[in-house]
């Protein structure tokens, strides 16, 4: 069956309807208690290339789960509506697609990095460790 839409239609479409944030827009607000960088990366990539400081980790393929209060995997962390939630991945393009899947789901308080994780790295932003990140959660 031949694709009619390519992923790379899906990732404009999602460009152009969700807030993006340049790295340094992002690294000048860490600070700020409400933002809350969400890292959407599997497990395998943070274990190779770390994470940001501060941030909650929550899979691609539970995200939806995790932030609707429905259902059974929902996650409190994700009911704060004083935050916002910015999302990253490693490139930019899931991020932007899990954005755009999080505001059809009502939220409005959600938008992403652009250039993802790579990006942040390159742009020497900090990162820690998943070793780090996962003994900072165990606390």
């Amino acid at each position: 069956m031949p694709i009619t839409k390519g992923f790379r239609a899906l990732v404009d479409e999602a460009m152009a309807q969700v807030t993006t944030y340049n790295v340094d827009e992002v690294r000048r607000r860490l600070d700020d208690p409400a933002l809350q960088l969400v890292d959407i990366r599997d497990a395998r990539e943070l274990e190779r290339e770390g994470t940001v400081p501060g941030v909650i980790n929550a899979p691609r393929g539970m995200l939806e789960f995790w932030v609707d209060p429905d259902s059974p995997y929902y996650k409190p962390v994700f009911g704060d509506e004083d935050k916002q939630y910015v999302l990253f991945c490693g490139a930019g393009w899931r991020s932007a697609l899990a954005a755009k899947a999080l505001q059809d789901m009502g939220m409005t308080n959600v938008a992403h990095i652009d250039g993802g994780f790579t990006e942040w790295a390159k742009q020497g932003a900090p990162v820690e460790s998943y070793e780090a990140h996962r003994a900072r959660r165990a606390k």
